[in-house]
C-alpha cells in the first residue's frame, strides 16, 4: 500500500458513541481539501456534528454515502498527500482518534517533546466528549471564510459542491493547531471549540500539559476567570431537514402482524437522540426510586412584576421560565441534596457526590427529539443573564449544534410542559441527576385571597426526586421555596 495515502476512521464523537449517522458529505473526490476543513455532516444521539479533516490532500474516496449508519473506528474518508495521485491504494487505516506522527513540512524533527504534546493531544481528545467538533478556523481559532451549498440530506446525489477555504493549508505534527510562537502548544479541536465559544484567547494562556500543550482545563481556567470575556451570540441557522426520526422501511409495508392481525404500516429506526432517551429513561427507571411531590401556586404576583418590567424594557425582560430558574438555584443552594449524583462503585459500595456549584439543565423540545442542554454554573447568574443563556442554548439544541458537554453536564434539570398545555407530569429524572422540577401552564382558577374568593393566574409545581439522596422533608421544604418565591417574587429576589 501507498504511504500516500491516508485514511481518516470515523472517531467517538461524543462520551462512548459507537456510530453516527452519515447526513451529508461536504467535499467530492477529486476536491483538495486542508487541515480542519469540514468534510461530511454526521448526526450522533447527542447532536448534529460538522467533521473536520485531521489531513491536507486531495479526496480520494468516500466510505459511505448519505443516510448510511456508520460505525465509530471505520473508515470515513481516503485523502492522498499533496502531490500523490489520488487513486493510488490506501495506506494502512489510521487508529480512530490517533494522529500522524510524521514531521511537519515546515521541517520540524519529530522531538520527543512533539511526540510528548501528540500523546498528550491523543488524551485529552479521549477524555472529553469526542475527537472532533464542529469545523472552524486552523490558526489561533481563527474563523475560516468558507462557504458551501448544501444538499438535503435525504437527496439521491450524497456529494455536495467543493467547499471554498480562505485558511492556508497545514499540516502540524498532530491534528490540531500550533500557536505561532510556541513549538508544543498543540491544541484539540475539541479545546479550540471551548475557546472560540466563550471568546478566550489562546495566545494569552499558557498550557498546563506536555511542552506547554494548552489542555481543555487551561481554557476552563481562562473561562470562569473574573476578566474572561462573555459568551458570543450564537447566528440562527437552519434546521437539518429530516433530523431524528428516519424514514419508515418499506420492506414490511403490507405484511401482518402476528400479533394483532393487523397490516404493518411502518417499521422505525430506534437511533439517534431518539435512542439515546431511549436508554437513558430505561436506566433512569431501573436504578432510581423515585418520588414525587407537587403543589399548586399562585404565579400571580410573578405575572404582573415581569408585565411592569416589560413596560419599562419591552426588549430586555427576562421570560418567566428565566425567574424560576433564578428560583431554583437558590433554592438548590439551601437544599443541595438535590443537586448531587448517586453513584455506586464496582465494590457495590456507594456515594453521594455533591457540587461546588449548580449547571441547570431545561428540557427542550427539538425536530430531533427531547434533548436537556445546561447552563454551566447558573447559580452565579442573573435572571436577565439565565434568560439570555436559555435562549441562546434553545437555539444551537434545537439546531442540532449543541456540543456534547452542553447537552451532557447537568447537575439538575427544570422541565417547562406548561407550553403543551398540560398541569402536570410524573416526569423521569435525567440520569445520572437526581431531581426535576417540572412546570405546568398557567390558568386562572379560583383561589382564597385574605379570605375572599378570587380568580388568580395558577400553575402547578412537580417534583421528581431520587429517594436515595434525601427525604420527603427535604424535597418538599425545596419545592416549597420555589413556590413561595413565585408567589412573592419582589421578596425572594431582594434576598438573592
Amino acid at each position: 500500500m501507498s504511504s500516500d495515502m491516508q485514511v481518516f476512521k470515523l472517531p467517538d464523537l461524543g462520551e462512548g458513541l459507537t456510530e453516527a449517522e452519515l447526513v451529508n458529505w461536504l467535499v467530492a473526490v477529486g476536491d483538495e481539501i486542508v487541515v480542519d476543513q469540514p468534510i461530511a455532516e454526521v448526526e450522533t444521539a447527542k447532536s448534529m456534528v460538522e467533521v473536520p479533516s485531521p489531513y491536507a490532500g486531495t479526496v480520494a474516496e468516500l466510505h459511505g454515502e448519505a443516510g448510511q449508519t456508520l460505525d465509530v473506528g471505520k473508515p470515513l474518508i481516503s485523502i492522498a498527500r499533496a502531490g500523490s495521485s489520488a487513486g493510488s491504494p490506501a495506506a494502512a487505516p489510521v487508529p480512530a482518534g490517533s494522529v500522524d506522527p510524521s514531521p511537519v513540512s515546515s521541517g520540524l524533527d519529530a522531538s520527543p517533546a512533539v511526540e510528548a504534546a501528540a500523546e498528550t493531544y491523543r488524551t485529552e481528545e479521549k477524555a472529553g466528549s469526542g475527537n472532533v467538533l464542529i469545523g472552524y478556523g486552523t490558526p489561533g481559532g481563527a474563523t475560516s471564510g468558507r462557504t458551501r451549498p448544501r444538499k438535503a440530506s435525504g437527496s439521491a446525489d450524497s456529494v455536495s459542491a467543493p467547499v471554498a477555504v480562505a485558511e492556508p493549508v497545514m499540516e502540524p505534527a498532530v491534528a490540531g493547531t500550533r500557536i505561532p510562537g510556541k513549538l508544543s502548544a498543540v491544541i484539540s479541536p475539541l479545546v479550540r471549540k471551548m475557546a472560540r465559544d466563550h471568546g478566550v484567547s489562546l495566545d494569552a494562556i499558557e498550557g498546563s500539559g506536555a511542552s506547554g500543550l494548552i489542555m481543555r482545563k487551561d481554557v476552563e481556567a481562562a473561562i470562569s476567570a473574573p476578566e474572561a470575556p462573555a459568551a458570543p451570540s450564537v447566528p440562527v441557522v437552519a434546521a437539518p431537514a429530516a433530523a431524528g426520526v428516519a424514514a419508515p422501511a418499506s420492506a414490511d409495508a403490507g405484511a401482518v402482524d402476528g400479533r394483532t392481525g393487523l397490516a404493518v404500516s411502518a417499521r422505525t429506526p430506534v437511533r439517534g437522540v431518539r435512542k439515546a432517551v431511549a436508554a437513558n429513561m430505561t436506566r433512569s427507571r431501573s436504578e432510581i426510586p423515585e418520588a414525587t411531590v407537587w403543589v399548586d401556586v399562585d404565579a400571580t404576583a410573578l405575572l404582573e412584576m415581569r408585565a411592569e418590567l416589560k413596560k419599562r424594557a419591552p426588549h430586555d425582560t427576562p421570560g418567566l421560565l428565566a425567574f424560576i430558574a433564578r428560583f431554583v438555584t437558590a433554592g438548590l443552594k439551601k437544599y443541595p441534596a438535590l443537586n448531587t449524583r448517586f453513584e455506586t462503585a464496582s465494590d457495590g459500595s456507594q456515594e453521594i457526590v455533591g457540587f461546588d456549584g449548580i449547571n441547570l439543565g431545561f428540557a427542550a423540545q427539538t425536530d430531533r427529539g427531547l434533548v436537556v442542554p445546561s447552563v454551566r454554573n447558573a447559580h452565579e447568574l442573573s435572571a436577565r443573564e439565565l434568560d439570555a443563556e436559555i435562549r441562546r442554548l434553545t437555539v444551537v439544541a434545537r439546531d442540532g449544534k449543541a456540543t456534547p458537554t452542553e447537552l451532557g453536564s447537568g447537575t439538575f434539570t427544570l422541565n417547562n410542559y406548561g407550553v403543551f398545555g398540560v398541569d402536570g407530569s410524573a416526569a423521569i429524572i435525567n440520569y445520572p441527576e437526581v431531581a426535576m422540577l417540572g412546570v405546568g401552564r398557567i390558568i386562572d382558577k379560583p383561589w382564597v385571597v385574605n379570605g375572599e374568593l378570587a380568580v388568580r393566574k395558577v400553575t402547578e409545581l412537580t417534583l421528581a426526586f431520587d429517594h436515595r439522596v434525601c427525604d420527603g422533608e427535604t424535597a418538599a421544604g425545596f419545592l416549597r421555596y420555589v413556590a413561595d418565591a413565585i408567589e412573592n417574587p419582589g421578596g425572594a429576589l431582594a434576598d438573592m
